[in-house]
């Protein structure tokens, strides 16, 4: 592997707030059917009122600054490309290229505004050149911080990434703040450093782009997965509210979230204070903006994780705010015996074939 180191990265601060282990724990065990395969993330709290909140922040501290590219592996051909997403249980027909995939670690914010760094995966087509239009991919929840994209290859985490660049985009997908190479814990369900930390992944994708020899277009194509539905639509309404100088949103298309994860998850917990808080955001996703770009809200009928109310609530709430967002089921499918599984695995071609359509018009 070859690793291109460009300045040392910062240590990042341990002090912050201490979850209660209990709660963590009752949290993980009652929600958390939507993820991967368990929890070991830290429930968002509420940011005290001695610091400001990371969106406030998104010109400061060097954010999305480069700091190293690590070349993971190359799929030198399309046929390596559909045989890797294959072994993972993704389907191969939107495959056009083949793909060279690298680990970017980036200076960033932790949810109090504090400087921190992370890593994610990028993905580009091979044999394509000039500019690509990026697509940001987040991910599910896992177990473990290596259940990131930029650390699994082949894996269900990452093979959404491969397949947009594949079809010749280039896939960049955060890792989150705590996961990957990302010191810390990582802040579960947090939207406020789940976008952060996918927006400073764009802008250090871009900065990497030119050593490979592309450009990144301004346009944004912005999907995510279960945990990773909100955090796009977190990262759509901040490209949309001019959080970056460059990027802008060019479509969104959520998978299988947790939009209403106050009202349809935790009504049996009764939370209070700053954990009930803190999950409400998921919801406000949803209801406190109207975006202007194309939006598609992907399910799957019978989904055993993030029931249908979800979509349903998150497309009510778009719907009020004079957005129409189309709901796509995506039928019985199933991947592992999962239906929720079963989404991502579904909408992933269903939503690069979309993402091609929209760049062809």
């Amino acid at each position: 592997m070859e690793e291109l180191v460009v300045i040392p990265a910062a240590r990042s601060s341990r002090r912050g707030t201490r979850y209660r282990g209990v709660l963590r724990t009752h949290v993980a065990a009652v929600c958390c059917g939507l993820l991967l395969s368990g929890a070991a993330a830290a429930p968002a709290a509420a940011a005290p009122a001695d610091h400001a909140p990371a969106q406030a922040q998104f010109t400061e501290r060097g954010r999305g600054t480069l700091l190293s590219a690590e070349k993971l592996y190359t799929l030198a051909t399309p046929q390596a490309v559909a045989a890797e997403l294959g072994a993972a249980g993704f389907e191969g027909d939107t495959v056009r290229y083949g793909v060279v995939a690298y680990r970017l670690v980036y200076r960033t914010v932790d949810p109090y505004g504090r400087p921190t760094t992370a890593s994610g995966l990028l993905a580009l087509p091979l044999n394509r050149e000039g500019r690509l239009r990026a697509v940001s991919f987040a991910h599910g929840t896992g177990s473990h911080k290596n259940d990131s994209p930029s650390m699994k290859r082949g894996a269900f985490v990452s093979a959404p990434v491969i397949a947009h660049a594949a079809a010749g985009a280039a896939g960049v997908a955060p890792d989150y703040l705590g996961m990957g190479k990302g010191p810390g814990v990582h802040p579960w369900m947090d939207i406020g450093s789940e976008t952060t930390a996918s927006l400073d992944m764009l802008r250090a994708a871009r900065a990497f782009a030119p050593r490979t020899g592309h450009a990144l277009e301004r346009e944004v194509m912005v999907t995510g997965f279960s945990q990773g539905a909100s955090a796009a639509l977190g990262l759509g309404r901040a490209l949309e509210a001019g959080a970056d100088h460059w990027f802008r949103l060019g479509a969104l298309a959520p998978v299988s979230g947790a939009y209403d994860f106050g009202g349809t998850w935790l009504s049996a917990l009764h939370p209070t204070g700053p954990l009930a808080a803190a999950l409400r955001t998921t919801g406000a996703v949803c209801t406190d903006w109207a975006p202007g770009a194309p939006v598609r809200l992907y399910m799957a009928t019978g989904d055993e994780q993030a029931v249908t109310a979800n979509t349903e609530h998150c497309q009510k709430a778009l719907r009020k705010n004079g957005v129409d967002a189309p709901v796509i089921d995506l039928g019985a499918v199933d991947h592992q015996g999962s239906r929720h599984l079963g989404s991502n695995v579904a909408a992933t071609s269903a939503i690069v074939r979309w993402f091609g359509e929209l760049r062809r018009q």
